[in-house]
């Protein structure tokens, strides 16, 4: 295994991390609301990127499609 292989592999794990703690976010806020002080506001701020990214028409949409493409599981090779 080589060291750049290493690196994709370690920068994988902390986009899964960081993932799951977007969704842990969006529980949490959902079950408690929004006042959760480690937590901020993820609801809002994803819905908020949301609509930008909606607003902005066919800008927009490449970019939702280059976002899915960049965290779509797919095997290397």
């Amino acid at each position: 295994m080589t060291f750049l292989d290493k690196v994709k592999a370690w920068l994988g794990q902390i986009v899964e991390v960081g993932l799951m703690l977007i969704a842990l976010g969006i529980v949490v806020q959902v079950l408690v609301g929004p006042k959760v002080a480690f937590i901020g506001d993820v609801v809002t701020n994803l819905l908020g990127l949301i609509k930008a990214l909606g607003d902005n028409g066919l800008v927009g949409l490449i970019a939702i499609s280059i976002i899915l493409w960049l965290f779509a599981k797919r095997s290397p090779g």
